[in-house]
């Protein structure tokens, strides 16, 4: 229950000790990614491209679920570093609370845009059919979704991330093992096609939630939530939005990114549309890889903040740093290894696969310079800094690389979309590194 091991051991073991059980769920969580986009580009590439489409929206729910958590688990973090654990309770309670009420509004308003939304990108009928189907049944989770992102990060702030690896384990291989079964009616199991997938993901994040509500009672952890917490207030909820929104903008601005993306690649071909939609796929591996090293540095960066242990703060934001940039070197070997293959995991036709390689090693030419940001951004959010992390996403985004990315592709073609990537990630990372050094340690140290 004592939480000052967070400012006490030392760095390198800590922050090894906290990251790697969630590199290791977010790596699992990123290859579920891959496995679910495989089993659905077998039902036919139309799917895939359904797929493709529906990811902005389905990215911008769980944006808005996992922005306020991680602003319940920097306000937790806080909190604790402060000795204030009364507040800290309080926090979580309603932090949960208003997750709920984000959940309900979420699974409305996305199933209710979707046919709007899809044929604003295509006129197949048959791609939007499939996406309607697809979200439908994926967004009516949300309120699961939030709750397990609720109960995630109050787990992670007191350093329980073990704890959250099992449950994140469980329901992504679940997930893993629900997918073939349910989309081609594997023994037992009904033929759903695209919709098996949507709901072998809503069952796997069920599962992840049960088991954190059953983890919360057989061992309790050092906050707690309950009715006395549960009267709204003011400064309470502030904080949790002053850090949830801009982590939640942080998280949404793909969306935005892909959907602008699509409506340049369109006007090229469906195959480009279909290249980026598998893109982000497989990026994940690497990316989500990374975030493991930042949810283990956001709840000790946050603590140590709060405890005014600069020197350690310092510490860890170079740490992750080099172990991020670790990662993305990693990523990009693999990217230019055999790009081929990993594209025609998801499609068969030759000219996709050309294009899809090409993009695969012109944008990972970014991946090693996008450590700074990422880390950056999420060291800043650790540290209840909302809007100095927003403005790197904005960056990375929306600022720098629609812009470039329109154009380029007047330039060179779709081509041109695929190196406004790495272009933006090399502008991003130099201004990142003086955002952070500017909000974080305004005193140099």
């Amino acid at each position: 229950m004592n939480q000052t091991f967070m400012k006490e051991k030392p760095v390198l073991p800590l922050l090894l000790s906290m990251s790697l059980p969630m590199v290791l769920s977010m790596m699992v969580n990123s290859l579920y990614n891959i496995v679910d986009s495989f089993f659905v580009a077998k039902i036919s590439e139309d799917a895939m491209t359904a797929l493709s489409l529906v990811y902005p929206v389905q990215n911008f729910i769980n944006a808005v679920t996992i922005g306020f958590s991680i602003g319940i688990n920097a306000v937790i973090s806080f909190f604790l570093g402060a000795g204030e654990n009364k507040k800290a309770n309080a926090a979580a309670t309603q932090g949960l609370l208003l997750s709920i009420l984000h959940g309900i509004l979420l699974s409305v308003g996305g199933i209710g845009i979707m046919p709007a939304f899809l044929r604003m990108f295509t006129d197949d009928l048959q791609v939007v059919d499939l996406g309607i189907r697809y979200s439908r049944i994926a967004f009516s989770f949300a309120v699961i979704i939030a709750m397990g992102m609720t109960a995630e990060k109050v787990f992670q702030s007191v350093g329980k991330m073990t704890m959250t690896m099992l449950s994140m384990l469980c329901g992504c291989i679940s997930n893993i093992i629900l997918d073939p079964l349910l989309i081609f009616g594997i023994g037992i199991f009904p033929e759903m096609g695209i919709e098996g997938a949507a709901l072998a993901t809503g069952i796997g994040q069920t599962i992840s939630l049960a088991i954190y509500v059953v983890i919360y009672f057989v061992r309790p952890i050092h906050v707690r939530i309950g009715k006395k917490y549960a009267a709204f207030e003011k400064n309470t909820v502030l904080r949790l939005y002053s850090v949830g929104i801009p982590a939640t903008l942080n998280l949404a601005l793909p969306s935005l990114l892909v959907s602008s993306l699509n409506a340049i690649l369109a006007s090229y071909s469906q195959a480009y549309v279909v290249v980026l939609g598998v893109y982000y796929k497989l990026q994940t591996f690497i990316y989500l890889t990374a975030n493991g090293i930042v949810q283990g540095l956001r709840p000790l960066i946050g603590y140590n903040y709060g405890a005014k242990e600069h020197r350690r703060v310092k510490g860890l934001y170079m740490t992750a740093l080099f172990l991020t940039a670790a990662i993305m070197a990693v990523g990009t070997v693999l990217c230019w290894l055999d790009p081929n293959r990993l594209i025609g995991l998801f499609t068969v036709n030759s000219e996709t696969i050309r294009i899809g390689a090409e993009a695969l090693r012109i944008i990972s030419l970014g991946f090693i310079v996008s450590s700074v940001s990422v880390i950056s951004s999420g060291a800043l959010e650790g540290l209840g800094k909302g809007g100095p992390s927003l403005v790197i996403s904005l960056l990375r985004y929306t600022v720098v690389i629609i812009p470039a990315a329109f154009l380029l592709s007047r330039f060179l073609g779709a081509r041109g979309v695929w190196h406004a990537f790495w272009v933006t990630e090399l502008l991003a990372a130099v201004i990142s590194w003086f955002i952070y050094r500017r909000a974080a340690l305004p005193e140099g140290r």
